[in-house]
């Protein structure tokens, strides 16, 4: 039986990201039978979603996960709720249009804070429709959070996602550049390697 792992990079990124091509090249070595999608993300929020949807639609839904970093990690909660389905968050956004460390940058020349600004005041309205408020089967999901994340507030997720499983890291980044680290524990919920416990 073919499970699935589908990761959702996050804003601005590609499938060509470290924490992507990580999970790949594991996979490839040790994922069995275990099927890998990573798509390219539109900037529109509905329509990423909704190209992830046509792509998990005839999935198994207790051999599929789905891992979303940052933005992504917002899309991949509304899709776990819709599809009833396992969901691995990587410093996940909570409230995308809500995020003042960016808006609090006096310096609006910078292009990061540009960019995000632009899109989160075209989109708005597509990310409120997929908000997602409480989470209906906190075993489902696993949160691995970084306290040293320089964009989102750690403590945010931990109490977004209360009742799942979490992994809260001291220190790190909002990349979470020591997610190698973490990689097996991550794998192992989704059902490869060893049971998880937590």
């Amino acid at each position: 039986m073919t499970g699935v792992i589908v990761y959702l990079h996050g804003f601005k990124s590609s499938p060509h990201s470290f924490k992507a091509q990580l999970i790949a090249q594991t996979l490839e070595q040790n994922g069995g039978d275990w099927r890998y999608i990573c798509p390219q993300l539109p900037l529109s929020p509905q329509e990423s979603v909704d190209l992830v949807s046509n792509a998990i639609r005839d999935c198994q839904r207790d051999r599929l996960t789905i891992i979303g970093s940052s933005l992504g990690g917002y899309y991949a909660h509304w899709l776990a709720e819709q599809h009833a389905c396992k969901a691995v968050l990587l410093n996940p956004v909570i409230d995308p249009w809500q995020i003042k460390i960016l808006d609090d940058i006096p310096d609006r020349s910078d292009l990061r804070v540009c960019e995000w600004l632009d899109f989160r005041e075209r989109y708005e309205g597509e990310l409120k429709a997929i908000r997602v408020k409480n989470i209906t089967n906190p075993s489902r999901y696993l949160l691995l959070a970084a306290k040293g994340d320089e964009l989102l507030d750690w403590r945010l997720m931990q109490s977004h996602y209360h009742g799942a499983h979490q992994v809260i890291v001291d220190g790190g980044d909002h990349g979470l550049s020591d997610f190698g680290l973490y990689l097996e524990k991550v794998l192992s919920f989704c059902g490869i390697g060893k049971q998880y416990a937590g």
